[in-house]
């Protein structure tokens, strides 16, 4: 498998740098066409195992959602709630799944801490504030600037 990675781009920068010789266009156009594929391939190495936890209230405000946006499986989970002292531990949560726990009374405001782990042993650190008032962001379609007025 590793002799063909080598063999197909060496390929294709011999055959580009014989149409740069005969014509530009032709040449920048061969670079153009397998180069964004090989790019998205590179990214999507890039991102491979990738777990995502989020954290948000429930919509009563009687618990905390936990949940797996990511592509991979989460190990070692630790989420502190604060300040409430709240502390919950999962050995696992695989992707899109969502683990939830209630609490005895609602949470009006509070913060989140989560660290958890990737199958590889990287520790992630990520912390969410959260409040029983404030509009959540589980929008997907939410563009990452703000543009067309976006509200």
């Amino acid at each position: 498998m590793k002799r063909n990675q080598i063999h197909i781009p060496g390929t294709g920068i011999i055959i580009c740098a014989i149409l740069f010789f005969i014509d530009i266009y032709p040449g920048a156009i061969r670079v153009v066409i397998p180069g964004a594929p090989a790019m998205s391939v590179f990214i999507m190495q890039e991102t491979r195992d990738l777990p995502d936890i989020t954290l948000r209230l429930r919509e009563d405000a009687k618990g905390v959602v936990i949940g797996n946006q990511g592509n991979a499986a989460a190990y070692k989970i630790r989420v502190a709630v604060v300040p409430l002292n709240i502390e919950y531990k999962l050995e696992t949560l695989t992707p899109d799944t969502i683990f939830e726990s209630p609490t005895e009374s609602m949470i009006h405001e509070a913060k989140g801490v989560v660290e958890f782990e990737n199958v590889e042993g990287a520790r992630y650190t990520h912390t969410y504030s959260f409040s029983a008032l404030w509009k959540t962001e589980d929008d997907l379609l939410k563009p990452l600037f703000p543009m067309f007025k976006w509200r």
